[in-house]
């Protein structure tokens, strides 16, 4: 009998209701998001428990999996309530949660719904996954810091899932102080404003200067293993995940499509830069193989503060109306300007995200090839709603 190699499951980030669409209609196997607290990503929009009905519901009738992100460290005055939202949730809404707080992991034994051990508890070496193997974990999402090598072992004793794309940490992922001593911010309560993506001067107490050729020191390249991606396939890593909660609907639509593409088929030298093409149009501040491969060096450090992406986007409007039958929508410009040609995005909540170039338009029956602030015009799109909102695809 030939043995068939199943498919990871591709994990793609939800921060809200447009990106959990987007992430779905790009082919996700399953969301992660976070509710308003005790998420390493507090900055996100997120959710609320009153959420979790629709989240189940868009998402069971995708197929969809969900899992719900409570990865802070928690302290002695919080469990009452952390134990409120587990009771609240429970696995009728999702299929585990991921946490690295012991103590949220027995209120999850407690009240007999899955849990995966967050890569904020660093877990790098077999014994340690099988610590949390016994202690109930039905995954482990790795630390980063991790070799292929290293991965294949772990992934002998327990299911594992590592990040495949998005933004790395130059200190151990989420125990940088930085962000605390500066701002009171703390990276471990999911509040860190990246202080670490600016350049810096380092002069010692007598005004000597530390010379480096790349002044941001502290800021790591994102992670892309798409050229590698065959490797990771074969590696028995039961999900892949993309980082960015943080994140645009537009990084999630395409971040989710090109590694959809990736896990399904093998892909060529050609398809491989294309896709990395497409990657470099979202937000990124370079791209690196992390630990994967090697262990990182100079090269590794991104030389910017922002987001290198090739592509952004200008709000420019609203749908008035959607004519289905007809595939039209009426738009009204609420800024700037639009021509024949031009790229768009749609986004709503139940839309996700939509991409298309503008072919016509038409005011009053009459045919434009181009519309300013104040004008409504009819142009055909595949599907949208009144109330989503309009941009402006913009090339840099």
């Amino acid at each position: 009998m030939k043995f068939i190699r199943k498919k990871p499951e591709l994990l793609a980030p939800a921060g809200d209701f447009e990106c959990l669409m987007a992430a779905i209609n790009a082919g996700a196997d399953a969301v992660y998001f976070g509710l308003q607290e005790f998420n390493m990503r507090a900055r996100a929009k997120n959710f609320t428990i009153k959420d979790l009905p629709k989240i189940n519901k868009i998402c069971r009738q995708k197929g969809v999996k969900k899992y719900l992100t409570l990865n802070t460290i928690i302290y002695d005055n919080e469990l009452k309530k952390v134990e409120k939202i587990i009771k609240k949730v429970n696995k009728s809404y999702v299929e585990a949660i991921i946490c690295s707080d012991i103590s949220v992991m027995m209120l999850c034994r407690k009240h007999g719904i899955d849990f995966h051990v967050s890569t904020q508890c660093s877990v790098s070496n077999s014994k340690t996954a099988e610590f949390y193997k016994k202690l109930g974990a039905k995954r482990i999402i790795l630390a980063r810091e991790l070799s292929l090598k290293q991965i294949k072992k772990i992934s002998k004793i327990i299911p594992v899932e590592i990040f495949i794309h998005g933004a790395m940490c130059l200190s151990v992922s989420g125990r940088c102080l930085t962000s605390q001593f500066l701002f009171n911010e703390s990276a471990n309560r999911g509040r860190c404003i990246h202080p670490c993506r600016r350049a810096y001067y380092v002069k010692d107490k007598e005004g000597n200067e530390l010379k480096v050729d790349n002044h941001h020191i502290f800021s790591a390249k994102d992670l892309c293993t798409l050229p590698f991606i065959e490797k990771l396939k074969k590696a028995n890593i039961s999900a892949f995940k993309i980082e960015g909660r943080n994140k645009e609907p537009e990084y999630v639509d395409t971040t989710t499509r090109v590694y959809r593409k990736a896990i399904d088929k093998n892909l060529t030298k050609e398809e491989i830069k294309k896709g990395i093409d497409e990657l470099r149009k979202v937000y990124n501040k370079g791209f690196s193989s992390g630990f994967l491969l090697k262990t990182p060096t100079s090269d590794d450090i991104s030389k910017i503060e922002h987001s290198s992406a090739t592509q952004s986007k200008k709000f420019i409007g609203k749908i008035t109306h959607y004519y289905s039958k007809l595939g039209v929508a009426s738009l009204k410009l609420n800024a700037g300007s639009l021509k024949i040609g031009d790229d768009i995005f749609i986004i709503g909540k139940t839309t996700g995200i939509v991409k298309c170039k503008i072919k016509s338009m038409e005011i009053s029956k009459k045919t434009v090839c181009r519309v300013r602030k104040g004008q409504e015009v009819a142009i055909e799109i595949p599907k949208c709603r009144k109330g989503d909102e309009v941009y402006k695809v913009i090339r840099k």
